[in-house]
């Protein structure tokens, strides 16, 4: 038999060891912080030694709590999935929840998804678009899709495409009076720009991208990028663009629905790589699930890559 701390004794502990707070973990385990506090006294003299280094400032963890906490959280993300699979039933039904980013959900994950439904009408998909992190065990959620450098400790990562970065407007721009057909061309045209929470560092912005590019008018004067309105999403940007409102640039994955149906075109062939990608997360004991199973193996194949590459 193994001898473990009380199960109580070790969420109070995973949740004040995250918010290095006694108050912030009381708040969320719906507790008083005096019953926080009991909990890892208890969880010390369990284990003869202390978790937490008292100071007058707030709560330091010690070093080996600290190589203790991710271990524990998979242990927790591990009995959520198991309970998941008895609540299951040994059915492949239950509610999947999806975090993404709003503009790549509208963009890209949402045209695709009757597939999956089709494929799975017992599942109900709920696409949770948020930028926030994401903590699995306590926010319920089943997956992500994040825009990022692919780290993220302690989860499985399965990069679903890399990215760059191109200029994208209606077809009637390129064709109408002025027409859009060089660089040069831009100055009579509106740039529209995507001030979104999710641009990578290394994204250009319109001044970056035309100073780059070494755009310039017929006079030879270096064109304006600072012009134009702003968007804070990427997804409106890009209906503005459909919408033949101006020349937006946009991550190419959120662009290709509205490329394939030639609502919108690559006026130029210019294009920037980015050193970012869009992965697909999760902690390992989710895949044990058989909604979230499908899940992975529909969206990597939706992606074109292999879900067993993790």
């Amino acid at each position: 038999m193994r001898r473990l701390p009380p199960l109580n004794s070790l969420r109070a502990y995973e949740a004040a060891a995250r918010h290095l707070s006694f108050t912030k973990a009381a708040d969320e385990l719906h507790v008083t912080p005096g019953a926080i506090s009991q909990q890892i006294r208890t969880l010390e003299e369990f284990i003869g030694v202390p978790v937490f280094k008292r100071q007058k400032r707030g709560l330091l963890l010690t070093d080996e709590a600290q190589a203790s906490l991710p271990i524990l959280r998979d242990g927790f993300d591990k009995l959520a999935a198991a309970a998941s699979l008895l609540a299951s039933s040994g059915t492949n039904s239950g509610q999947l929840t999806v975090s993404v980013a709003p503009s790549f959900a509208s963009k890209w994950l949402v045209p695709r998804l009757d597939s999956f439904q089709t494929e799975n009408p017992e599942v109900d998909v709920y696409v949770h678009a948020d930028m926030s992190l994401v903590d699995f065990a306590a926010d319920n959620v089943d997956v992500a899709i994040r825009y990022g450098a692919g780290q993220y400790d302690g989860m499985t990562t399965v990069k679903l495409m890399e990215e760059r970065i191109i200029p994208v407007c209606a077809p009637g721009l390129v064709t109408g009076e002025p027409p859009l057909k060089d660089l040069a061309d831009l100055a009579h045209h509106t740039l529209l720009h995507d001030g979104s929470s999710d641009q990578s560092e290394d994204a250009p912005t319109w001044a970056m991208w035309l100073r780059a590019a070494g755009a310039v008018d017929a006079s030879g004067n270096p064109l304006d990028g600072t012009r134009g309105p702003r968007f804070n999403q990427s997804s409106l940007a890009i209906e503005a663009a459909v919408a033949g409102k101006g020349v937006t640039l946009t991550k190419y994955a959120l662009a290709l629905a509205d490329l394939e149906a030639a609502r919108l075109v690559i006026p130029f062939d210019v294009s920037t790589p980015t050193d970012f990608a869009y992965y697909l997360v999760y902690p390992p004991a989710k895949a044990s699930l058989p909604h979230v199973k499908s899940f992975i193996d529909w969206v990597t194949a939706q992606a074109g890559v292999d879900a067993d590459q993790a």
